[in-house]
C-alpha cells in the first residue's frame, strides 16, 4: 500500500505541475488575434482542476458596468449565475462592487444571499467563492467557484484563484491596456457579443447532434482547435452557415425505411 503522506505529495506536484502549464496556457494567448472566449474557458476549466472544486463560472461588465454571464464550467452554473444576476443578489456582485474577494462557506449555515443560496444549495453548492477579475483599479468581473461540500477554500487556494483571475485579466486587456474607455466599450463589449454567437451555434450542434449543451460546446470547441481556429470564429463561421455543422455534429441517423415487403 502507498503510504498517504507519498499520495500527497504526488498531488502536491501534479498540482505544481498543471499550475505552471495553466499560466503558461493563458500567456499563451497574448497575441495580436487571441480569443477572449478561450482564455476565459482555459480558465474556468483549469479553476475546476487546479483548486479541485465542483464548477466555476464567469460574469463580466458590459459597456453600462452591469455583470454578463460570460462564461461557465457547465450550463447548470451558467443558469445559476445567469439566476444571480436576475435577483440582483449574489456573492459575485458584492465582489464586483468592492473589488475584494467574498466568500461564504456553508450557505446552508444562513447567508446575506438567501435566494441565491437557496438556488445554489438546490443545485449542490453549499459553498461559493468569488474572485475579482481586475487590471489596477478597473474591475472587469467576477470568477465565481462552487463547492459540493460546505467547505472553503484554503488561504493558498484563494491565493491561486486570484493568480488566474489577474493573468487571464491581464490577456483580456492586454492590446488596450493604456485606453481605458477603449477597454470598456471595446474588447470587453466584443467578449459579450462572442458570447451571444457562441450560444447560437452550440444550440445549432445541439439540435443536429441530438447532444446537449455542455457536449455541444466541447464539441465546438474541439473543431476549433483541432483547426486552428478561434472559438468565436468557428461559431460566427457555424451561424452564417460558411462552416457546415454536419463537420462539427453529424446528425442523427433517420430511422430506417418501413417492411414494404408482403408476408
Amino acid at each position: 500500500m502507498i503510504p498517504v503522506s507519498n499520495d500527497a505529495e504526488q498531488r502536491a506536484m501534479n498540482r505544481q505541475a498543471l499550475t505552471a502549464t495553466t499560466f503558461v496556457e493563458i500567456v499563451d494567448t497574448l497575441v495580436d488575434d487571441f480569443d477572449v472566449i478561450e482564455v476565459l474557458t482555459v480558465l474556468t476549466s483549469r479553476s475546476v482542476e487546479l483548486l479541485e472544486v465542483a464548477a466555476a463560472g464567469i460574469l463580466l461588465a458590459d459597456n453600462d458596468r452591469h455583470l454578463r454571464v460570460i462564461g461557465a464550467s457547465t450550463e447548470q452554473v451558467g443558469l445559476l449565475e445567469l439566476f444571480q444576476i436576475q435577483n440582483d443578489e449574489g456573492p459575485c456582485l458584492d465582489c464586483f462592487h468592492s473589488g475584494i474577494v467574498v466568500v461564504d462557506s456553508d450557505m446552508t449555515a444562513g447567508s446575506q444571499w438567501p435566494s441565491f443560496a437557496a438556488e445554489s444549495i438546490r443545485l449542490g453548492f453549499p459553498s461559493v467563492c468569488a474572485v475579482p477579475l481586475r487590471l489596477k483599479d478597473l474591475i472587469l468581473g467576477c470568477l465565481n467557484l462552487f463547492m459540493s461540500e460546505p467547505v472553503g477554500l484554503s488561504e493558498g487556494e484563494v491565493a491561486l484563484a486570484q493568480a488566474l483571475a489577474d493573468v487571464a485579466s491581464i490577456a483580456i486587456v492586454q492590446d488596450m491596456a493604456t485606453r481605458e474607455a477603449a477597454i470598456r466599450e471595446g474588447h470587453l463589449q466584443h467578449a459579450l457579443n462572442s458570447r451571444i454567437v457562441i450560444e447560437q451555434a452550440k444550440g445549432m450542434i445541439a439540435e443536429r447532434g441530438g447532444v446537449d449543451m455542455d457536449e455541444a460546446f466541447a464539441r465546438l470547441r474541439a473543431f476549433a482547435r483541432n483547426n486552428n481556429r478561434g472559438l468565436t470564429e468557428v461559431a460566427e463561421a457555424l451561424v452564417a452557415g460558411t462552416v457546415n455543422v454536419d463537420l462539427i455534429a453529424p446528425g442523427r441517423r433517420p430511422p430506417p425505411p418501413p417492411n414494404t415487403q408482403h408476408l
